[in-house]
């Protein structure tokens, strides 16, 4: 269930987000080819986040912080993980886009925090029409329909996903999703990736030296 704004966590925003990832990238000289690769998404697509023109879904904004070698909670305020058990009346929904703008992508964190959890997972609700960029990183993931449909497009193949569907694949591949319907979608996601930036090593983090695969992520979304 999604809160009312007022119980909505604070975003920076599509502007101000990009600046501010625009800023660290020159901090450490870095062009936006070499972020591009490190963190699996095109240059094209961070060139439109650094401009404000459009915000990341929240694994791609995790990717960028890797890449820029900052934590996450730099950019964005998350739910800690210090509650085994959550209750849909309580949890706090959040977006990286802020709660004014109604084509945000919100979350709900689900999973915990201890020591040795790898498993991390938010309830996603995506608005009509929501496109998320592709992407390619370390780990895997899967999603599961509560609510709506959701199109997952894995390497160019397309998948419907109905209430009770499911799917669980190798991040590595490039992958995307998009809200084809006229209502909101919602989804548990489940996923390796360190989503809230706890993890001391998260396991989608690139070696030293190490390139991931952006050729198959040109199909950005503004």
């Amino acid at each position: 269930m999604l809160k009312n704004p007022a119980e909505t966590k604070q975003a920076k925003g599509p502007t101000e987000l990009g600046g501010a990832l625009r800023r660290r990238r020159k901090e450490l000289g870095l062009t936006m080819q070499q972020v591009a690769d490190h963190a699996g998404l095109s240059v094209g697509f961070i060139s439109q986040v650094e401009r404000g023109l459009t915000a990341p879904s929240l694994s791609s904004l995790v990717s960028l912080s890797e890449a820029l070698d900052t934590h996450i909670s730099r950019f964005l305020d998350q739910p800690d993980g210090s509650e085994r058990v959550t209750r849909q009346t309580s949890r706090t929904a959040y977006s990286i886009e802020g709660p004014e703008e109604e084509s945000a992508a919100r979350y709900e964190r689900v999973s915990s925090h201890f020591d040795g959890s790898q498993l991390h997972s938010v309830v996603v609700h995506e608005p009509p029409g929501h496109r998320s960029e592709p992407i390619s990183h370390r780990g895997e993931e899967m999603f599961f329909i509560l609510a709506g449909e959701l199109t997952v497009e894995i390497e160019g193949k397309a998948y419907l996903l109905r209430v009770g569907d499911s799917i669980h694949f190798d991040s590595r591949r490039v992958h995307s999703s998009w809200n084809h319907t006229s209502g909101v979608t919602t989804m548990l996601w489940c996923g390796t990736m360190d989503i809230f930036g706890e993890a001391p090593d998260p396991i989608h983090k690139t070696g030293p030296g190490e390139r991931v695969d952006t050729s198959q992520n040109q199909r950005e979304t503004s």
